[in-house]
């Protein structure tokens, strides 16, 4: 067990804390251990790169952690009728179907060298904002207007990096013989 590693596992702990202060409409508590739990992201991977501390159990754990809180996130605030149920569906159904792909190419013998596209990085971005401005909304009510616009880019965007990754493991089968 490493640093990196210690705080991705701390970050995946402080999902039911964030996931109490939102269902009990605590949204500043929520948002800061949300914004904590970002900073913590950043920190686990600067300090793994600064201190040469890169593991595999880090390098799976940590997108793991990531869409755990982004998924709890999307469910709860949909759940509270905060953002819509349809873009909690579509953002949870594009990690499942991404998920199943690589299961499907490793168990066809397929090579599967697990990088983030860049589509998927901005998606991630957009998805962080999202929650982030649900968050603020109570306290900032011209968030709403912003908050529309955020729904609406992250479901454009959740889909074309879906769609970029079934594009990518169709060439992967497609290059391999299939």
């Amino acid at each position: 067990m490493n640093v990196p590693n210690a705080i991705t596992i701390l970050r995946i702990l402080s999902i039911p804390a964030f996931t109490i202060c939102l269902l009990y409409n605590h949204h500043l508590s929520a948002l800061i251990i949300f914004v904590g739990a970002g900073i913590s992201d950043a920190l686990d991977g600067l300090i793994a790169k600064a201190w040469n501390q890169r593991t595999t159990l880090g390098a799976h754990l940590d997108p793991i952690a990531d869409k755990l809180l982004l998924a709890t996130a999307f469910v709860a605030l949909a759940l509270m009728r905060i953002i819509p149920y349809w873009l909690t569906v579509l953002v949870i159904a594009r990690d499942i179907i991404i998920l199943l792909g690589f299961v499907i190419l490793i168990l066809t013998s397929h090579t599967v060298d697990v990088k983030p596209t860049l589509t998927s990085k901005v998606n991630t971005v957009f998805q962080i904002m999202t929650v982030t401005g649900a968050l603020l909304t109570p306290y900032h009510p011209s968030m709403s207007t912003l908050l529309y616009y955020l729904i609406w880019s992250t479901a454009i965007l959740t889909c074309m990096s879906g769609l970029h990754y079934l594009y990518i493991g169709s060439r992967v089968i497609e290059n391999k013989g299939g």
